[in-house]
């Protein structure tokens, strides 16, 4: 059995192909998938689909491209969809200066909306935090360029005992260090796949084994040509939808890196997906 930690089900460029993702996801073996909500528009989406597909482990968040968009209602918001949803968990959240410091002005996936700054991140981000403290929930977290920063907030604040998601963990083995001692766990996406990320590809092999997860963070994040078992109509512009089954590509990916029998990564994945997502 097959868990994705991480993706986005519940996403427009999805919506035609979910009866065949939801068919497929079982032919693969596919026993959870973890559905990230990021925003207060997406959160009754992924209230649906749990109610209507079992497979569902439903995740409410603030994501930190949203975070500047929240309204004055969403910490009232979020405590109510999880009130009215036993089982699931918080994010997708977490913390991002890419969108600050790298991202074109006209990049089409931030369009309309207002890029938080990083100390508004933050403060969304610990009250998140710190209500998956309180109530003990497993946490998906977002970083991009602010992994020193995002160190210094989970040793200050609050965090869920049973820990937290470092999703499609880009940093250091050093870091991976602190944030192990901390509750992590690192799922690896399937877009580690490509030969550019054998850098990645190497932070894994070096993970404790009770810690690591697979992920495809779908739509995004294909894997490459020639490791996309369940390939999905692209977009008019070209753009590739990653498949939540491809999760099978990222055990391979994760096994190999590990130098590990595909079985064996399976059956440790599975112990560490129920230690943190119950």
């Amino acid at each position: 059995m097959l868990f994705d930690a991480h993706n986005h089900l519940q996403d427009a460029w999805l919506a035609p192909h979910r009866a065949r993702i939801v068919t497929d996801l079982q032919r693969a073996h596919v026993g959870r998938v973890v559905v990230n909500g990021t925003c207060q528009a997406d959160w009754a989406d992924v209230t649906a689909l749990a109610r209507e597909h079992p497979v569902v482990l439903p995740s409410f968040g603030v994501h930190p491209w949203d975070a500047g968009n929240a309204t004055t209602t969403w910490r009232d918001d979020l405590r109510r969809a999880l009130d009215a949803t036993p089982g699931a968990a918080i994010g997708e959240i977490g913390l991002d200066r890419w969108i600050l410091d790298r991202a074109r002005p006209d990049d089409p996936r931030l369009a309309g909306l207002r890029r938080a700054p990083l100390a508004e991140q933050v403060e969304i981000f610990v009250w998140q935090l710190e209500l998956a403290a309180q109530r003990n929930l497993p946490a998906s977290i977002h970083c991009l360029d602010a992994w020193g920063e995002l160190l210094r907030v989970l040793r200050q604040a609050p965090r869920p005992a049973r820990g937290f998601l470092l999703h499609a963990y880009g940093g250091s083995a050093e870091l991976a260090r602190d944030f192990a001692a901390l509750g992590a766990y690192f799922s690896f996406n399937t877009a580690f796949i490509d030969e550019r990320h054998a850098a990645r590809r190497a932070v894994f092999a070096s993970l404790p084994a009770d810690r690591v997860l697979a992920e495809t963070d779908a739509p995004a994040m294909p894997p490459p040509p020639g490791h996309q078992p369940y390939p999905l109509p692209g977009l008019a512009d070209g753009t590739v939808l990653n498949h939540p089954a491809n999760v099978v590509a990222a055990y391979a990916g994760l096994a190999a890196a590990r130098q590990l029998p595909v079985d064996v990564l399976t059956v440790q994945a599975k112990e560490n997906f129920h230690r943190l997502f119950g």
